[in-house]
């Protein structure tokens, strides 16, 4: 990489954050130590990495932005898709937001699995541009400068681990390969596990809508964050609006003895699977997700209700 970020310089470095930016698995915090170890030795202009850094984050992010204030949460669900880490990407990031607000935009660069997700959904909630442009700006100088600086700081114990790398030839990137290999080796068997925990008798929307109409109906439970609901405020008629995080405290408004239906948002309805599971646990015997959460309800033409922001 040394080597690499020598010849090419500052559009690889540009390249590189860009990339990653964007959603691609090539980290540029490496790029950008090594970069400050070069500009150290004078190799490069510091103030022109940090600037083609701060360029190419800024515009990575802000094209995930736009992209949050156009399709809003469509854009979340594409993200959760392809990604290792299914539905925590989306449900962290809302807990972020809610729990520190805008700031969120500043320190998420520093957060794994965060730095995505976090421009589309500030897009989502409407944050105008200049407050976006302002923390998130702010984020990318702070994360920048402390990789630059760090390769700045220590050059010459990185300039001397790298050497000792390219000794090893090929058999230094041979290891590189095998470790890039294994770790997403196990982020993959991570995600099968995950969908395999959300092999629970699902019931569909169809089948939802034939109880609601019978006579006792089922108990349906909004499992969204408060920061999904504020996104989009449809409910299903009559469900109650109950995080995740609650449903241990609001036992008694879930009768055992009575159907109970969970819905989200995420992708693969994978909340509301997790808290159908937990409540199995707890010995209820009547409890499913809905496939394809609100989405499909909405799909399938049923009726819904609106509520302000903040009320269940």
């Amino acid at each position: 990489m040394n080597r690499l970020i020598a010849e090419y310089g500052l559009a690889l470095v540009f390249a590189n954050v860009l990339l990653e930016q964007l959603g691609l698995p090539i980290p540029a915090v490496p790029a950008l130590v090594v970069a400050g170890a070069l500009a150290a030795e004078g190799e490069l202009s510091p103030l022109a990495v940090f600037g083609v850094a701060f360029v190419a984050c800024m515009i990575g992010d802000a094209i995930w932005f736009l992209a949050g204030r156009r399709y809003g949460r469509r854009v979340m669900a594409f993200l959760c898709r392809v990604s290792l880490s299914p539905d925590s990407c989306v449900r962290q990031t809302e807990f972020r937001f809610e729990r520190w607000g805008r700031l969120t935009l500043v320190l998420s660069k520093f957060i794994p699995g965060l730095s995505t997700i976090a421009p589309p959904l500030a897009g989502a909630m409407r944050l105008g541009w200049p407050s976006f442009l302002l923390l998130n700006g702010l984020g990318v100088v702070i994360w920048a400068g402390v990789a630059i600086g760090a390769g700045m700081a220590f050059h010459t114990e990185i300039n001397e681990f790298i050497v000792r790398l390219e000794g090893l030839g090929t058999l230094a990137a041979e290891a590189l390969g095998v470790l890039l290999g294994g770790y997403i080796a196990l982020k993959w068997w991570e995600r099968r596990r995950f969908y395999r925990t959300l092999r629970i008798a699902r019931i569909g929307v169809a089948d939802l809508r034939a109880l609601m109409n019978g006579g006792r109906r089922p108990v349906v439970v909004d499992v969204r964050s408060p920061g999904a609901r504020d996104l989009d405020p449809r409910f299903i008629p009559g469900a109650l609006a109950m995080d995740a995080a609650e449903v241990d405290g609001r036992l008694g408004e879930l009768p055992a003895d009575r159907e109970i239906v969970f819905y989200c948002t995420c992708p693969n309805e994978a909340s509301a699977a997790l808290v159908a599971k937990k409540l199995i646990g707890l010995g209820y015997a009547k409890v499913r997700p809905l496939h394809g959460g609100l989405d499909a309800w909405i799909a399938a033409g049923y009726e819904v209700e609106r509520r302000a922001k903040g009320l269940g």
